[in-house]
């Protein structure tokens, strides 16, 4: 018995690695069918596109709210580590906390479909709009201290405010092509500047 568990355990653990590329795989196809034909593509199109049979996508995601969810919080955590690497990589925190918004802007007008889910009172959304709150306020409150003590912006924004925002300024881009809310998220930024920051 026992000379046969260590013998035992490698081969789970390979098909787990395994399962978890498949995982990933399957997140990133969705992630990109989802920008391109909305949160109900069929699901064939997202098998073809990450390479795998759809019963592979079925066995990681039973549902199609589990799969939309999954892309959901893999974006959220995408978001969320990005906040402190551009801190450590921008030129100045208000060029951190810029490039964060753009990609907190990409996440709100580009990911179609996932953006609405946020708002839908069903029960599953609603703990993901607590993850999306959770994981993203303290990161906007890192770069938005950071902007403050370097002298880039003005204290007293709060991260919630911000984010709410920008959020409610991106509602409608998908079916108007007259409007970017960018411009107006860049003049809201240029609010926030002290004045003799550049």
């Amino acid at each position: 018995m026992a000379t046969g568990s260590p013998a035992d355990k490698s081969p789970s653990r390979g098909k787990r690695a395994d399962a978890q590329r498949n995982r990933q795989t399957v997140l990133t196809a969705a992630a990109e069918v989802f920008v391109t034909s909305g949160v109900d593509a069929p699901i064939r199109q997202i098998a073809a596109r990450a390479g795998v049979g759809m019963a592979t996508i079925y066995r990681h995601f039973p549902t199609r709210a589990d799969l939309v969810t999954a892309v959901y919080r893999h974006q959220i955590e995408a978001c969320a580590e990005a906040g402190p690497s551009l801190l450590a990589s921008a030129g100045s925190p208000f060029d951190a906390l810029r490039q964060w918004i753009d990609l907190f802007v990409d996440f709100l007008v580009t990911k179609h479909g996932l953006a609405d889910a946020l708002h839908s009172d069903n029960d599953r959304f609603a703990a993901l709009h607590a993850y999306f709150l959770d994981r993203l306020q303290p990161v906007c409150a890192q770069l938005l201290d950071a902007a403050v003590e370097a002298g880039d912006i003005k204290p007293g924004t709060q991260p919630y405010e911000l984010m709410r925002g920008i959020g409610n300024l991106c509602i409608g881009r998908d079916n108007d092509p007259h409007y970017d809310p960018r411009r107006l998220i860049a003049l809201l930024l240029q609010g926030l500047q002290r004045p003799h920051a550049h």
